[in-house]
């Protein structure tokens, strides 16, 4: 059980972002949320001490300017001490390709922006589930 877990959504609309934090915030009030606006901006919060604290998960959309979902996961997966990080795709896309690239960089899910419910609902108790019944690493 984790007793302390952050999310870092690394996500660049605006509205799905407030959306996502605010259905976490209801369902698990006690997990801070912190928010990247692409692929490069989550980097640098992940590798400067202070700015997301371990353990924490990864929400990651893969259409981004900057750095997209595709080229943060080949990063995090090739850096030793980032390649377990815990990476939920959450996206627009339903394109299989998309699908089959993610889980092969080992993403522990991939979830259509559109099917998780209105206001991110079956995301927040998903997360909350997970929170409750998965240990994982400081």
């Amino acid at each position: 059980m984790i007793k302390n877990l952050n999310v870092l959504l690394v996500e660049d609309d605006d509205v799905a972002a407030e959306s996502v934090t605010r259905s976490l915030n209801k369902v698990v009030p006690e997990v801070p949320v912190v928010n990247a606006r692409h692929g490069r901006e989550a980097l640098d919060m992940i590798n400067e001490s202070g700015k997301i604290q371990s353990p924490y998960i990864v929400l990651l959309d893969l259409n981004m300017p900057v750095m997209d979902g595709f080229e943060f996961l080949e990063e995090v997966r090739s850096t030793p001490n980032l390649s377990n990080t815990v990476i939920f795709v959450l996206t627009t896309s339903n394109d299989d390709r998309d699908r089959m690239q993610a889980y092969h960089h080992n993403v522990a899910g991939y979830m259509v922006k559109s099917a998780v419910g209105p206001q991110f609902s079956k995301l927040a108790h998903l997360l909350r589930t997970y929170k409750d019944a998965v240990e994982l690493g400081a």
